[in-house]
């Protein structure tokens, strides 16, 4: 029998109001997971009261308070975490060793934030008058509307959920439809924490119904999102015509620059794990490698050849290097870029196709491809596939490999590989992405730095890190004047014998 699983609002496990709900598959064999709540309106509208209810008595806990039952949740995701990843696995299909380092961010992260809780560092500066104390502190926005996506359903929730509750939010969270469990197990985790009732809430759903209604719910102060541009660019445009800040993260079209000088074997490891890692479907995945001619020829046969040998198959079997993309719409979404790659004169060189076969054939495998002789305007070299495919764009030097890097729609994540340590520093400098790494691939962030892009892959703000805080945060300004008298900034500056 399918596990029935429900919404969490105001500290009860409830099934939506109208009593509809929606089952999700495992994308490797089309067995049922589980089945969930289809939320409209009313409830997330629930959610948003619950958890306006419930803010102002959690921020008022001293934030320390905050960050032990934080810190409860990390030591329940430890103990937990292989269950979680095989469950992770089962519903949107990343293989399980990415599916523990999934896990494993979450953990981080919350160990992260509940340590923050001993900090939210303000300001103190000397005043311009006499007898006068001026600092600043933080203070919660309110009611966080956190909406994510599939391809990390346990990290990228952490990345907002922890953020926002040290900070003494509250929150309604709308996971994806297409990774409900993970969601389920981090919020059940908070709750075992011992997260008071209506501080988090889960609402199951689409996005056009569930997640439209709570950017709409005056109660939410805030929208924090992670997603394509294209629903990004409307709740932006939602936010700004209800007054509403938001925090953007959407797309990227990441590059690999591998120079002559490179370690060869170095850059191919980093390519293909970048390339092919979560089967393409992360932002920061590269889909795009820009080689320098006097490597391109070998690398090419090279990179190639370790596509051709990577094993697809069930994400749970710990041989498998490969799995699914997530659902038909995603597979059909990578299959259309195939001719397009073609007409606009690059080269098939492997892959291409729908994986088929007894077993592949129950799932939505798509087979590692690569394309040769891409140039920079094409729109595999332009536009996010978000599946197993990456375009080999040839260039003569680093400056023309930079200028390639840049002049696309995107900037998240870059990547160079050279062994001549000024090259390397001159493209940190001049390469425009808010993620660069040197000698390793576009993949690997870590929690304790701003994550992050520029142009179409945000609107500015950054997840993780301290930086984080400045988005679940309003910065309050304090003066305390104990001079027993009126005095005037700025105009008192003067009559105290100043200069003006």
């Amino acid at each position: 029998m399918t596990q029935q699983y429900q919404n969490y609002i105001g500290g009860r496990w409830v099934d939506a109001r109208s009593g509809a709900r929606f089952e999700r598959e495992n994308p490797a064999t089309g067995a049922i997971t589980g089945s969930y709540p289809r939320s409209q309106s009313e409830d997330a509208r629930d959610a948003a009261c619950a958890a306006a209810e419930a803010q102002r008595a959690w921020a008022r806990l001293p934030a320390p308070r905050r960050g032990e039952i934080l810190f409860r949740a990390g030591e329940i995701l430890v103990r937990k975490k292989e269950q979680f990843a095989r469950e992770l696995t089962e519903e949107m299909g990343k293989v399980i060793k990415e599916a523990r380092g999934d896990i494993q961010e979450a953990i981080d992260m919350t160990y992260f934030m509940a340590g923050e809780g001993r900090r939210l560092y303000g300001q103190t500066t000397p005043s311009e008058l006499p007898d006068k104390f001026a600092m600043s502190v933080r203070a919660p926005v309110g009611v966080v509307g956190a909406i994510t996506p599939w391809n990390f359903p346990m990290a990228i929730p952490s990345w907002k959920i922890m953020p926002a509750l040290i900070a003494g939010n509250a929150v309604v969270f709308k996971p994806s439809q297409f990774a409900p469990k993970s969601a389920w197990n981090l919020v059940k985790t908070l709750e075992e924490a011992g997260l008071p009732p209506g501080v988090l809430n889960l609402v199951f759903g689409e996005g056009a119904e569930a997640g439209a209604a709570i950017i709409e719910h005056p109660a939410v102060s805030l929208i924090s999102f992670t997603g394509s541009n294209a629903v990004g660019t409307q709740i932006a445009v939602r936010c700004a015509q209800l007054g509403k800040p938001v925090s953007l993260e959407m797309g990227g079209k990441n590059a690999i620059i591998v120079l002559d000088d490179a370690d060869l074997k170095l850059a191919l490891d980093g390519a293909i794990w970048s390339a092919f890692g979560t089967t393409g479907q992360r932002c920061t995945a590269a889909s795009r490698i820009i080689v320098q001619d006097g490597v391109y020829e070998a690398f090419a046969e090279q990179l190639v050849a370790r596509a051709k040998s990577l094993r697809l198959g069930d994400g749970l079997d710990d041989a498998t290097d490969v799995g699914p993309v997530v659902n038909q719409q995603q597979l059909e979404k990578i299959a259309s870029y195939m001719p397009v790659g073609r007409d606009e004169g690059a080269t098939l060189a492997c892959g291409g196709g729908r994986a088929d076969g007894d077993e592949l054939g129950r799932g939505y495998f798509f087979q590692p491809t690569v394309f040769v002789d891409a140039k920079p305007w094409m729109r595999i070299a332009q536009e996010e596939i978000f599946g197993p495919v990456t375009a080999l764009i040839r260039v003569g030097d680093l400056d023309e490999a930079i200028e390639v890097n840049n002049r696309v729609p995107y900037g998240l994540s870059s990547s160079i590989y050279t062994r001549d340590v000024n090259k390397a520093f001159r493209a940190v400098e001049r390469i425009d992405t808010g993620l660069v790494y040197v000698n390793a691939g576009t993949i690997g962030a870590e929690v304790h730095l701003p994550f992050g892009g520029t142009r179409g892959t945000g609107n500015g703000h950054r997840e993780a890190g301290i930086a984080a805080l400045e988005t679940f945060t309003e910065w309050k300004t304090v003066y305390v004047d104990y001079s027993g008298k009126l005095q005037r900034a700025q105009i008192d500056v003067a009559g105290e014998g100043m200069a003006p």
